[in-house]
């Protein structure tokens, strides 16, 4: 889901293997290195930026948070202006679920401080929640009592990119249902005028932002202009409890919606106290669907009658959440670290959260979709070449999940509103208008995106068991495969998913996905009872594998090795695609191939990873480790090795890129992938594990 995912990690720089601002493992601490405490504290800010709302960096940010030790204000995250002395961070570590910062304030009391973002993608209810936790528990340093008190904010730069934009605002109270405790707080901003369906700047302009903690006698909390909201903090440890009614521009005054908890004396044992962020959006997507464009519900409208409540429920889900993220967490590290070692661990934690954060939960249990937008390179809906790089991380999750993203495309093409007769690139320009192409003038991505859709279908029906999707599909699927035997082999001039490097002619890696695309349909045909289509598609695809390794194949190189498009020995290419023929147990490619490749990436890696082909130094992170899941032990560990190399070494200060030079771990020239769903393709080797390709102990790969 998409959820607010304000503790997005932020990838600068490693020491030791391990990310001080945005990394490290689920067993490890990071201190940062004192020649980097300057950036770091630049950055904590940005630490906390939701991934659908990225705050500028302006003198007054979206957040503030504060703490009151014995009447001395500290800032422990955030820029408040004017800017208290900043608390000393002392360590920081992170899961694929969590951000846990433990910092220290004057050697007197020290603060845990947890972002939970919960991924529970088998529990369907949860994960269809638009929220995030902040956890910070308290204790004394020195066992002494310390009077102290806690701050935060955010402000209404939340709620659009448009500071011109006109906030609203409501303070409130959602009863306790069982009456065991006051309920909750919570500070309600929207948009005076809603703009639904509509975003600037990658940021919503539509529903609801909360911003909750619990309802209690030591709970004060106030709205009103940044200084004046957290001045008073800072001169009276507490806030007015009163609620500005001047509703105005995001940018006047910057409204700004505050809490303050008094712990009263601290000294033995912990206290905490958790917040809530999220938005609430009733209406999450247009969809042209079976019976034309219909306004998508979010899915926890099936299981909440309003907003708050599905807010009160979330908060008082922390310890249940924080619990299940815990063993996830922890089965990911296990999984992780027996299919990869130390390394894939360390990559596959970080990019578990960004993956999950693409994607929005919408209709009903009876009929449930998953959306997901593109991120940073577009903003496309169910984009079919940024699914592909995705998909192993549902698969590995729970691959119902990848049913609910395949259907948009399917339903909407089995519509009959879409003209051409091969794949959709997307089933819309611009999220959350998943509205179609009903001009046929999308991307043109013809082989690109029917391959992916056939691997795709295929791998889902097989880990899900359900057989009953090809055949309810299977007209279409077929329609598809019957273009890939048409234009696979010999491919025409056009772009693939890596369509930043320009169109080509003859792309021996994108053949190579053409040619798997109709063995899998051979697969699928078997699956539902269609002997002949089953025959003569593998036929074809059996024909064209042999014929297609005398086109794409660089035979007197040395090493040889694949070109990147035919006749041109003297190129290469990263040949990623391989690893569907793997995925789905197709057995199509000769092993020779998988070692020809294994011995040759090698002799081309630059500092950071295999460049993607001849025409540039770029390497790509999710292609990097699709390659090397399915190469041989040194050659894939070695490639792993790159990828946390370039965690550890790239000047870039955002959300974990995909796509960076090859020589020095920086975006390439006018091309900034941040954020992507993509990074999921870095969960194969967990699929790997799932499907137990596994066979003779850790590295040991056998097909």
């Amino acid at each position: 889901m998409r959820r607010s995912n304000w503790d997005n990690p932020i990838c600068a720089s490693v020491e030791d293997g391990l990310c001080w601002v945005c990394g490290g493992s689920a067993s490890m601490k990071i201190v940062p290195p004192p020649e980097k405490a300057e950036i770091y504290k630049k950055m904590r800010t940005r630490i906390e930026a939701p991934a659908s709302a990225i705050l500028k960096r302006t003198k007054h940010p979206g957040l503030a948070r504060l703490v009151r030790v014995d009447g001395i204000t500290h800032t422990w995250m955030g820029e408040p202006f004017p800017f208290p002395p900043a608390v000393s961070q002392t360590s920081f570590e992170y899961t694929s679920t969590q951000s846990i910062f433990i910092q220290e304030v004057a050697e007197l009391i020290q603060l845990n401080v947890t972002f939970l973002s919960p991924v529970t993608p088998k529990d369907i209810k949860r994960h269809s929640l638009p929220f995030s936790y902040l956890n910070v528990e308290i204790s004394s340093l020195d066992g002494r009592p310390h009077h102290v008190q806690l701050y935060s904010d955010i402000t209404a730069e939340w709620i659009s990119a448009d500071r011109s934009a006109i906030a609203n605002w409501n303070y409130g109270v959602e009863p306790s249902s069982d009456g065991r405790s006051e309920g909750i707080a919570y500070h309600q901003i929207f948009l005076e005028t809603q703009r639904p369906f509509a975003e600037t700047l990658d940021q919503t302009d539509y529903g609801n932002w909360y911003y909750a903690t619990d309802n209690m006698a030591n709970l004060t909390y106030q709205s009103g202009a940044h200084r004046d909201v957290r001045g008073e903090f800072v001169d009276n440890g507490k806030l007015r409890n009163s609620n500005d009614s001047e509703f105005r521009a995001i940018s006047d005054d910057y409204p700004t919606f505050g809490f303050s908890v008094d712990f009263g004396a601290v000294s033995s044992g912990v206290v905490s106290t958790v917040f809530t962020v999220g938005l609430a959006q009733e209406q999450a997507i247009q969809f042209d669907g079976e019976h034309g464009v219909v306004k998508l519900p979010s899915l926890w409208t099936s299981y909440f009658d309003t907003d708050q409540k599905a807010l009160a429920f979330f908060h008082n889900d922390y310890a249940h959440s924080a619990d299940t993220s815990g063993d996830l967490d922890r089965q990911i590290v296990s999984d992780a670290n027996t299919v990869g070692g130390l390394n894939y661990s360390l990559i596959t934690s970080l990019v578990f959260r960004q993956a999950f954060g693409t994607m929005q939960l919408t209709g009903t249990p009876e009929k449930t979709y998953l959306f997901q937008k593109e991120v940073s390179s577009a903003d496309n809906v169910q984009t079919v070449d940024v699914m592909f790089p995705f998909f192993p991380i549902v698969l590995y999750a729970n691959p119902t999940l990848l049913k609910f993203l395949l259907d948009p495309l399917i339903v909407n093409q089995e519509s009959g509103r879409y003209p051409n007769k091969y794949a959709m690139h997307d089933v819309g320009k611009r999220y959350p208008n998943a509205t179609g192409h009903p001009d046929g003038k999308d991307e043109p991505m013809p082989l690109e995106e029917c391959g992916d859709m056939i691997i795709m279908t295929l791998a889902y029906a097989q880990r899900a068991k359900d057989n009953e999707y090809l055949t309810k599909h299977y007209k279409l699927l077929n329609q598809w495969t019957q273009y890939l035997a048409d234009e696979a082999l010999i491919p025409a001039n056009q772009i693939s998913t890596d369509d930043f490097a320009g169109p080509l002619a003859n792309q021996t890696n994108l053949a190579l996905k053409g040619i798997i695309g109709i063995q899998a349909m051979s697969k699928i045909a078997e699956l539902t009872g269609n002997v002949a289509d089953a025959s003569n598609y593998s036929d074809i695809a059996h024909d064209y594998i042999q014929k297609w390794q005398d086109l794409g194949i660089a035979h007197d190189a040395n090493p040889p090795h694949t070109t990147l498009s035919y006749g041109s020995n003297d190129t290469h290419v990263l040949l990623y695609n391989l690893y569907a023929d793997r995925l789905l147990g197709l057995d199509l490619v000769p092993d020779a191939v998988y070692d020809m490749q294994s011995t040759f990436y090698p002799t081309v890696r630059s500092k950071y990873g295999v460049p993607l082909d001849t025409r540039h130094g770029y390497v790509k992170s999710d292609w990097q480790l699709w390659a090397a899941a399915v190469a041989s032990k040194e050659t894939r560990d070695s490639m792993i090795a790159d990828v946390v190399a370039f965690i550890n070494d790239t000047p870039t200060t955002r959300a974990m890129s995909d796509l960076y030079e090859g020589d020095t771990a920086d975006f390439p020239d006018q091309l900034y992938f941040q954020d992507r769903p993509v990074q999921g393709v870095l969960q194969s080797f967990g699929v790997a594990k799932r499907i137990e390709w596994l066979k003779g102990g850790k590295g040991s790969w056998t097909r």
